[in-house]
């Protein structure tokens, strides 16, 4: 996200993108040539000519630089195509108001986000959730978990989360891991470090083993009611420096289907398969640590 303007770059650039001084340097740039083309003597007509090729230069170098500056949205033709239209022209608003860069295709219900934009934009969407009190009041997310530390950085994120909660919604949340992860020691002890933080907040969490999921459920994705699904398209690192991901506020359903598929119900449940993994290895982390032990339990999820 870009940073503030300060007042005196925010008066050039407001200069620059005043139609007014567009407009003048539209008549400048029509009278000139004219102005050269009737003078008869060669020097003046060539230094006109000079003047009117650095007027063009300068304006499109303006208008480069302008459309670098600020976000062009298309409005989409059919609001009522969302899954949730007075969300997505919340969450369409609040992108022009902040001048977001580098986005495309909002107007189709689809917005491609780039590294440092992910997590700006997810808090952004739980916010607009609060605002919109779009139904239900709910997040689904499931986590990659390959570094439970990650999430713990998430400040502003877990801020939002938690103003959430405390309005009333609910969260579901549910950890995706690796078999040869969930044996580690280390492993096991940032996750249910994190899972405790998470259920002090009122987060409700789960489990699956990412080995025996279908692909299309291993996916990094955080669902807001039934308005939009947050795609993680490329994993970022710790200060999402890099990554990528799709917002989508067409077809939610089919993401809330896949969430919910590999959520489970009952003893299948990922809530019971979390249960069965920390009821293993709670107590191997305070005494020494059984990886073969640990290793049936989790044959077992």
């Amino acid at each position: 996200m870009a940073a503030p303007r300060s007042d005196s770059a925010g008066r050039a650039v407001d200069a620059l993108a005043s139609p007014a001084i567009t407009n003048l340097i539209g008549i400048i740039g029509i009278i000139t040539p004219v102005t050269a083309w009737l003078t008869a003597r060669g020097t003046t007509k060539n230094a006109l000519l000079i003047a009117e090729t650095v007027i063009v230069m300068a304006l499109v170098g303006s208008h480069i630089w302008l459309r670098k500056r600020y976000i062009q949205l298309r409005r989409a033709n059919n609001l009522r195509s969302m899954d949730d239209a007075p969300y997505y022209e919340l969450v369409r608003a609040k992108l022009e108001q902040e001048l977001v860069a580098d986005y495309s295709a909002v107007a189709d219900g689809h917005l491609q986000v780039y590294a440092t934009e992910v997590p700006r934009l997810s808090v952004m969407l739980v916010q607009a959730l609060l605002e919109s009190q779009s139904q239900p009041q709910r997040i689904l997310a499931s986590d990659l978990t390959t570094d439970p530390g990650l999430l713990t950085r998430r400040r502003e994120y877990l801020a939002a989360n938690r103003q959430l909660l405390q309005a009333g919604g609910t969260i579901n949340r549910l950890y995706i891991a690796y078999e040869r992860d969930l044996v580690r020691e280390d492993y096991a002890r940032s996750l249910l470090q994190l899972v405790e933080s998470q259920r002090e907040m009122g987060v409700t969490c789960g489990l699956a083993v990412r080995d025996r999921l279908r692909a299309d459920q291993a996916v990094d994705v955080i669902i807001i009611a039934a308005a939009a699904a947050l795609v993680e398209d490329e994993q970022g690192d710790a200060d999402y420096t890099k990554g990528r991901s799709t917002v989508h506020f067409k077809g939610v359903d089919r993401w809330i289907s896949r969430f919910e598929s590999a959520w489970g119900n009952g003893a299948d449940s990922a809530t019971a398969a979390l249960r069965s993994y920390e009821n293993a290895a709670r107590p191997l982390l305070g005494s020494t640590w059984d990886e073969a032990r640990v290793r049936q339990t989790v044959d077992t999820l």
